[in-house]
C-alpha cells in the first residue's frame, strides 16, 4: 500500500506531504485547491507522461516521491531490484523529477531507472478511475476486459495462451500471401542468382588466388632480370670454375688457416668455429639459390598473357561480389542458400498452408473453452451487479452481460461482449452507451470494482471523482460501498460530496492560501472538529452554518454503523 507521497513545486502546490493509512481515505478541497495536483503527482510516480508546464511558476523542477510498504515476495520488489533498486524491509520508495526544459528523471531505491519501467510497475501498485473510465465503461473492449477479469486467472492465462495462437496464425496468413504475391519478383530473382552462380563456378576462384597471380605476374615481367641476379650472387658465393673466387672458398681458406693457428693459441677456436657456421649459412643459401634457379622455367605453366587475363576475371568478380575475395566466397555461399530456398516456395506455401489450417484449429478450440467460460460468468456478473446496483440506490434497474457469437475469429475470441442497462423493471435493456447516465455509470462502474477487487492483485484503489452526478441517498450509498471495498484494500477517493467522505477512515483536505500576490496549497490531516467543518463546507459552502455541521455530525454517526 502508499504510505506517504511528497510533493514539490507542482502546480498550486509548494510543498506537501500526504501520509495514507489502511482502508478508505478520502481526499477534499475547494474546486481550484490542488487535488488535481495530488492525482498528478501520483500520476508521475506510476510513469505517466510529465509535462513542464506543470511546475510551480518560478521553480526550476517538480519532484515527487512516494512510500510503498509491499511484501518482500512482491513481483515489483524482483523487478526494481533487478533494475538495480535497494528495497530495505519491503520499504520501496519511487521518485521522479521534471525540469522545465521537460526533461524526466525516475528513481527506484535510489538508482535512475527509465521511465518506463515505473509505468511498468505502476499497473501492479495501484489501479486508478476517473471519470474517463466511465466514458470507457461504454466499450465493448471496456467491458469484454471487466468480463474477463471476473472469469478470473485460469479463464486469463487461457486469453493469453489463444491471443499468443492468434497472432502466429496472422503472421502465418501473411507469409502466404507475401509468398504467393511475390512470384514475379522471384523468378527475377532466380534468374539473377542463378547467372552470378553460373559465373563463379565456371571461375572456381581459390584463396588468396588474386594475391598469388598478381605476384607471379610481376615474376614473369622481370624474368630475365631475376634470373641474371640470382645467377651472379649464386657464383659469388660458390662457382663451378677452378680458378674462380667465391665467397664459400674464401671462408673455407680462411677457417682452415686459423685451425693451424689455433693450435698454439686456443683463442682462436672460437673463430674458427664462427667461420664453420658461416660457411654453413651461406652453403644453405647457395641451395637455395641454385632450386630457385632450377625450378623457375618450371614454376608455373601459364604464360603471362593468361595469368593477366585470369586475374581481369577475378578482377570481374571483385568489382561484382567484392570488394574482396573472401566477400567473394561469402555472397557464393549466400546466393546458393537463397536459391534453394525460392526453389522450395512452392513446397514452402504448401507447408505454410497446412500450419495456418492447423493454427485455425487450435485457436478454435480456445475460443471455445473461452466462450463457454465467458457465457457460465456472464450470468453471474450479471446478477452480482445488479444486487451491487440495489445497494447503490438503483432498485428496479438491472444489468445483463451480454455474449454474442461473431462470425469469424478475432483477437480476443469469438464473442462481442455487451453490458446492457434495463432502468426499470419491464423495461428493454439497451446498451450503457446510450442509456445510461453519468451519475449511472458511476454506480456501476464501482459495483464491478467492487466484485473485482475480490480476485484483484492490487491492494491500492484510487477514484477520481467517480461519484460524479449522483448526490443524496445514492451518494451515501457509493460511500458504503467504498467502505467496504476498503475492508479488503486500501481505498484514495478524491470526492466534492460529504455523504461520501464521511465513510472514510482517513480524511485529507487540500487548503489553498494566497499571501502577498502568491497562492499555494497545502494538505493536513482532518479529524474532530476540523472534519466536522470541511463536511460542513461540502454540505452548504457554509462551515459556520449550525444546521450545515449538525448534518456534517449525522453522516459521521452514519458511517459509523457500516
Amino acid at each position: 500500500m502508499i504510505q506517504d507521497i511528497q510533493i514539490k513545486d507542482l502546480g498550486v502546490i509548494s510543498d506537501a506531504e500526504l501520509t495514507f493509512h489502511k482502508g478508505f481515505t478520502v481526499l477534499t478541497g475547494e474546486t481550484g485547491a490542488g487535488k488535481t495536483m495530488v492525482l498528478t503527482a501520483l500520476g508521475l510516480l506510476l510513469g505517466e507522461r510529465s509535462d513542464s508546464g506543470a511546475i510551480r511558476a518560478g521553480a526550476e523542477l517538480t519532484s515527487v516521491s512516494g512510500t510503498w510498504s509491499l511484501p518482500s515476495t512482491h513481483s515489483v520488489i524482483t523487478r526494481v531490484e533487478e533494475a538495480g533498486a535497494i528495497v530495505d524491509e519491503g520499504q520501496l520508495i519511487l521518485s521522479r523529477q521534471v525540469g522545465v526544459d521537460g526533461r524526466s528523471k525516475a528513481i527506484a531505491g535510489g538508482r535512475s531507472i527509465p521511465v518506463g519501467l515505473l509505468s511498468e510497475v505502476g499497473q501492479e501498485l495501484v489501479i486508478v478511475h476517473g471519470q474517463s473510465d466511465q466514458i470507457r465503461l461504454k466499450s465493448p473492449l471496456a467491458q469484454r476486459i471487466a468480463l474477463d477479469k471476473y472469469a478470473g486467472s485460469e479463464h486469463l492465462s487461457l486469453l493469453a495462451e489463444y491471443s499468443e495462437l492468434y497472432k502466429s496464425w496472422g503472421l502465418t496468413i501473411r507469409r502466404i500471401q507475401d509468398t504467393k504475391s511475390g512470384t514475379e519478383n522471384r523468378a527475377r530473382e532466380i534468374a539473377e542468382l542463378t547467372e552470378n552462380l553460373e559465373f563463379l563456378n565456371k571461375l572456381q576462384i581459390q584463396p588468396n588466388e588474386d594475391m598469388e597471380l598478381a605476384e607471379l605476374a610481376q615474376k614473369l615481367t622481370h624474368t630475365e632480370q631475376l634470373r641474371n641476379s640470382v645467377t651472379l650472387a649464386h657464383e659469388a658465393l660458390t662457382s663451378e670454375h677452378f680458378d674462380a673466387i667465391d665467397a664459400i672458398g674464401q671462408l673455407g681458406s680462411a677457417r682452415k688457416a686459423l685451425e693451424s693457428a689455433s693450435t698454439y693459441d686456443s683463442k682462436l677456436s672460437e673463430q674458427v668455429e664462427l667461420l664453420r657456421l658461416l660457411t654453413q649459412q651461406l652453403n644453405d643459401v647457395a641451395a637455395e639459390l641454385a632450386g630457385y634457379l632450377a625450378s623457375f622455367e618450371s614454376e608455373t605453366k601459364m604464360s603471362l598473357d593468361e595469368i593477366q587475363e585470369r586475374r581481369a576475371q577475378i578482377s570481374s568478380a571483385l568489382r561484382r561480389f567484392g570488394p574482396t575475395l573472401d566477400d567473394v566466397f561469402s555472397y557464393e555461399k549466400t546466393a546458393s542458400k537463397r536459391l534453394l530456398e525460392l526453389d522450395s516456395s512452392a513446397e514452402s506455401v504448401e507447408a505454410l498452408e497446412e500450419l495456418a489450417a492447423e493454427q485455425e484449429a487450435q485457436a478454435k478450440v480456445l475460443a471455445e473453452k473461452l466462450s463457454a467460460n465467458r457465457i457460465n460468468c456472464a450470468e453471474q456478473l450479471s446478477s452480482r451487479i445488479t444486487a451491487e446496483l440495489k445497494a447503490l440506490a438503483m432498485a428496479g434497474s438491472s444489468v445483463e452481460v451480454q455474449v454474442e457469437r461473431l462470425s469469424e475469429l478475432g483477437p480476443f475470441g469469438v464473442d462481442q461482449i455487451s453490458f446492457l442497462l434495463r432502468s426499470y423493471e419491464g423495461a428493454e435493456p439497451r446498451a450503457l452507451g446510450k442509456s445510461a447516465s453519468g451519475g449511472e455509470l458511476s454506480r456501476i462502474m464501482l459495483a464491478i470494482e467492487v466484485i473485482l477487487a475480490e480476485s484483484e492483485s492490487v491492494s491500492t484503489f484510487i477514484f477520481d471523482e467517480v461519484d460524479a452526478g449522483v448526490g443524496g441517498a445514492a451518494a451515501i450509498e457509493i460511500g458504503r460501498r467504498l467502505a467496504k471495498l476498503a475492508r479488503g484494500a486500501q481505498v484514495i477517493v478524491v470526492t466534492h460530496l460529504a455523504q461520501v467522505a464521511a465513510f472514510a477512515d482517513n480524511h485529507l483536505s487540500v487548503i489553498k492560501q494566497t499571501s502577498e500576490g502568491f497562492t499555494s496549497s497545502d494538505v493536513k490531516n482532518l479529524a474532530g472538529e476540523d472534519r466536522v467543518t470541511e463536511l460542513a463546507r461540502m454540505l452548504s459552502g457554509l462551515q459556520d452554518s449550525e444546521s450545515a455541521r449538525g448534518h456534517a455530525n449525522e453522516l459521521l454517526d452514519l458511517a459509523k454503523q457500516v
